[in-house]
């Protein structure tokens, strides 16, 4: 009788569960996109933009049927911005059944935890922008944007050509991004025939610039490369301004983000970058993208937010492709596999990946005007 009652009750709670979940929404018509993504902590406003980045192109997916049938489903994993943590998410959101990992955006976290990914056979798609991220060896890996190892190239003709510094130096902060792109642009400068004149580290979350600002006043140097989170790189700037850095500031995807203006204020005013992809970009389907997201979330996204929307339109076109929910198909199709806008314009621009999981495609050049980043040239892929 007992055992008549437990199965009984275990039916009850099954039928309940699949009441309790809305036509349309049940798992087999559904694929889990999850978002392990910063929404809390130092990495918060790279992490949600990327999350509402992306869940701007599931809603439109959606809207036009979902991938292959089924509608896209994204929960949100918060990180809280640490690596442990991020590692322990991944687990559980594979354990949930994810088709695809979307994020994480900060480098530190994705060299942790993309290695559970891996070992689960699930593909990632992260916004981590490190080089190293890519050169594991991990199949299953992929960028939303070109890593230092390819934009921070890109700049070499801009110190070289236009700014024509003899002397550089580079101020960075020591962790998995900073140090993977300060070691390619040191790289880049030695092979221009460029001097490093001064190579000024300094810690995630750290809040005085004076004495690196200083070092770099003192060294001689006709430019500085500053390749730091957003808001040390908003404190560098404000402490630039206080000690009079005359010299041009020119850096990576970050110095001149959304979320810099707003803390740097005046003081982030002539700041250049080379940026992988920017609402300011002279295309209208970026620029629509733009306008979209700000209506949505009434307020502006940097790059990160661009980055979510492509990462889950990437997954669409390469299913259908396959015809079909397979994971290993979907990482050995992105490999070499390039994306023409022309037929595929989720992807805003003409995206490739190679062999590694590196993502090419069009970047472009920013300067800081009047509070406002404009793109000020283009660079092509690489």
């Amino acid at each position: 009788m007992k055992r008549r009652n437990l199965i009984t009750a275990a039916a009850l709670a099954i039928m309940a569960t699949a009441t309790a979940m809305p036509i349309g929404l049940r798992a087999a018509d559904t694929v889990s996109l999850p978002c392990l993504c910063e929404l809390s902590g130092a990495g918060a406003v790279s992490g949600t933009n990327y999350r509402d980045g992306a869940k701007m192109a599931i809603e439109e997916i959606n809207a036009g049927g979902g991938i292959l049938g089924k509608k896209i489903v994204m929960t949100d994993y918060d990180t809280q911005s640490d690596a442990q943590t991020s590692r322990a998410l991944v687990q559980k959101a594979i354990d949930a059944e994810a088709y695809a990992i979307i994020g994480t955006v900060y480098s530190g976290s994705t060299i942790v935890n993309m290695l559970v990914a891996q070992q689960n056979g699930v593909p990632q798609f992260t916004g981590s922008e490190a080089p190293n991220v890519t050169r594991q060896g991990n199949p299953y890996i992929f960028a939303t944007a070109s890593s230092s190892a390819k934009g921070v190239p890109g700049l070499t003709p801009y110190f070289k050509d236009t700014l024509k510094a003899k002397k550089i130096a580079v101020a960075w902060v020591n962790n998995e991004f900073g140090k993977g792109g300060r070691d390619v642009f040191i790289k880049e400068m030695k092979s221009a025939g460029i001097d490093l004149v001064a190579d000024v580290p300094s810690e995630q979350g750290q809040a005085d610039f004076a004495a690196d600002v200083s070092k770099l006043k003192e060294s001689g140097a006709e430019a500085v490369f500053v390749y730091l989170n957003e808001e040390e790189s908003a404190r560098f700037l404000k402490e630039a301004k206080k000690q009079g850095l005359k010299v041009p500031l020119v850096g990576e995807v970050t110095l001149t983000g959304q979320k810099v203006i707003d803390l740097a204020g005046d003081a982030a005013n002539g700041a250049y970058a080379h940026v992988g992809i920017t609402t300011g970009a002279n295309v209208p389907a970026i620029q629509e993208f733009g306008k979209k997201f700000k209506d949505k979330y009434k307020r502006d996204t940097d790059h990160n937010g661009l980055k979510g929307y492509i990462a889950i339109y990437a997954v669409k076109y390469v299913t259908e492709m396959n015809g079909s929910f397979d994971q290993e198909a979907l990482a050995k199709k992105l490999h070499g596999l390039t994306l023409d806008v022309v037929k595929y314009p989720g992807m805003l621009l003409t995206t490739s990946w190679d062999n590694t999981g590196e993502m090419s495609r069009e970047s472009f050049m920013t300067q800081v005007v009047d509070g406002k980043q404009k793109v000020i040239g283009t660079v092509p892929a690489n």
